[in-house]
């Protein structure tokens, strides 16, 4: 299994970014795509989750209304549309699978064993 994230980029506040992250090499019907993200400085966070067999989804309270998760399951990927862009989004995005739905337990990074390499969004006036 192979993931790939994409479409980061610099942007100024109040501005959108649409993240891309392809997977391979994934033959199972359900599965769930997390997003997550890294703060210089930090720890990785959960942002989002997509269950593909249902579309049925999670976000972090942060993001809520301004972030918006799908995927597309012909083309096996996952898309994190995100608008409205605060400098405290600037982060490495990494997204991540593994089978079966987002459970309340979607925001830990054990429950996905395949992880892509990530890309870098920043959000600076």
């Amino acid at each position: 299994v192979q993931l790939q994230a994409f479409g980061g980029g610099s942007v100024q506040p109040g501005g959108s970014l649409r993240l891309s992250c392809a997977d391979s090499g994934f033959t199972y019907d359900h599965y769930r795509i997390g997003w997550f993200r890294q703060a210089p400085g930090k720890g990785r966070e959960a942002v989002s989750c997509i269950s593909t067999f249902n579309g049925s989804t999670y976000y972090t309270p942060s993001v809520k209304g301004r972030f918006t998760i799908s995927s597309d399951n012909a083309k096996n990927t996952a898309d994190l549309q995100m608008n409205s862009l605060k400098p405290e989004d600037t982060a490495i995005y990494y997204c991540a699978t593994d089978i079966g739905f987002c459970s309340g337990n979607w925001y830990k990074e054990d429950e996905y064993r395949y992880w892509g390499q990530g890309t870098e969004v920043t959000v600076s006036s």
